[in-house]
């Protein structure tokens, strides 16, 4: 049975690898063949290893994000901040900064929708290029997006896994956690960032403020970061409740938008229609999946293998485990990668003597900052080149990675060593 558990896992990632754009058929089609095997009964699958409290608070985040976009605050604030810079690199760097502060609380691709016209239209108006203010905005929405439960998929699962709550990614048994290590990266990055784009010219910029649609879609995003942290003061992990919060809030806003705001029936369905069903059904379809292989014990098996190679050197694991997934998650999606390998790190932690955080906090990192190595090692870096085409700017791969690497050879890096300095 493990061989064939290990052996549909292993054709499932090598299809979502070569078919990327089929991921959620992919895993959904290895979910049913192991339930059809008797691996795992449906009973189990849906009730015990698919966490329904995470795609809860997934879908509810992704519709306050797209109401969120709706009222134009994002583009609002980006224009304040270009009229409170003295010059265009800072005017560049201050947004892509709050790029990375909106994508901490709202989905990593939606961010980078919301952005993506203020940094076009600055480039035009200040004549040059466009292709590396949007690899700037893809990479600060990545880096944020692991800094909190709701900024994306991989830390949702991590929170299921390890049983944190919203509050535990800022301060966890004491210590400073996730939040603050993505900080560390995040203002390594930014300075990078600035020396980079500060040959874009010392003079202020003049723009033309964009009016606001409403504050109610604002005030259902801080309604649900103070209502997740009121959760976990209740419950520890993704609870029941934390879901509930999230989805309640975002079926607010869609009733505001259809009653209030006056949006046709047809204009909302659409809305909801193009929320990210994809990655939902994706999600469904690994969590049987990964599922399954803890069952039948391949997990246990990999971990004592890794275990064996590593021996008793503690700092050889960490690089080990931050290296290897900085540079898998260049190239495979993260999801899968990350849902498999975190038992696997919490096991070799825990055989060495460690605090679990040490390992798991690596992979967490490693496999979301490695997704800034190539343009399509995350989907926000994927949209962006997409939004570059339809401009008629075409982006190589050289071009990504000129500056997604130095990014993330010293985000990876700062984030990293706070880690080891700290969870050690």
């Amino acid at each position: 049975m493990q061989y064939l558990v290990l052996g549909i896992t292993i054709l499932m990632y090598g299809l979502i690898i070569v078919f990327s754009e089929k991921k959620a058929f992919i895993a959904m089609a290895a979910a049913l063949i192991m339930m059809a095997l008797g691996v795992v009964s449906p009973q189990e699958a849906f009730t015990k290893m698919v966490n329904w409290n995470v795609l809860m608070i997934f879908v509810g985040s992704l519709v306050i994000a797209e109401l969120f976009i709706y009222s134009r605050v994002p583009a609002r604030i980006a224009d304040t901040l270009i009229d409170a810079s003295p010059n265009v690199g800072l005017a560049i760097v201050a947004i892509l900064m709050m790029t990375g502060f909106i994508s901490a609380f709202v989905e990593n691709v939606a961010t980078v929708l919301v952005m993506a016209p203020i940094a076009l239209a600055l480039s035009k108006k200040l004549n040059m290029t466009p292709k590396y203010f949007m690899i700037g905005l893809a990479i600060m929405a990545n880096l944020q997006g692991t800094a909190t439960l709701v900024g994306d998929p991989p830390s949702m699962i991590f929170a299921d896994y390890a049983h944190y709550s919203f509050n535990d990614f800022f301060f966890y048994q004491g210590k400073p956690s996730i939040f603050f290590a993505v900080q560390v990266g995040m203002i390594v990055g930014a300075l990078y960032l600035y020396f980079y784009f500060i040959k874009a010219g010392a003079q202020k910029v003049e723009i033309e403020k964009e009016p606001v649609k409403s504050y109610v879609p604002t005030i259902l995003l801080v309604l649900m970061i103070l209502g997740l942290a009121a959760a976990s003061f209740l419950h520890s992990g993704v609870s029941l409740l934390s879901g509930l919060i999230v989805v309640g809030l975002a079926l607010v806003g869609i009733l505001w938008y259809r009653l209030v705001c006056k949006e046709s029936r047809e204009t909302t369905l659409k809305m909801i229609r193009e929320l990210d069903w994809d990655t939902t059904l994706f999600l469904i379809g690994i969590f049987i999946v990964v599922g399954g292989v803890t069952k039948v014990g391949l997990l246990d098996t990999f971990a004592r293998i890794l275990q064996g190679w590593i021996g008793d050197n503690v700092l050889l694991g960490f690089l080990a485990i931050v290296g290897v997934s900085t540079l898998i998650s260049g190239f495979v999606d993260n999801v899968p990668y990350i849902v498999v390998m975190l038992p696997v790190a919490a096991t070799l932690a825990r055989a060495l003597n460690l605090r679990p955080e040490l390992y798991m906090f690596g992979l967490l990192i490693g496999s979301c900052l490695g997704g800034n190595l190539t343009p399509f090692g995350a989907s926000a870096n994927v949209v962006s080149v997409g939004i570059l085409k339809k401009e008629g700017v075409k982006m190589g791969f050289f071009d990504w990675l000129s500056v997604g690497l130095p990014f993330t050879l010293l985000t990876t890096g700062a984030t990293s060593l706070f880690i080891w300095l700290v969870w050690k």
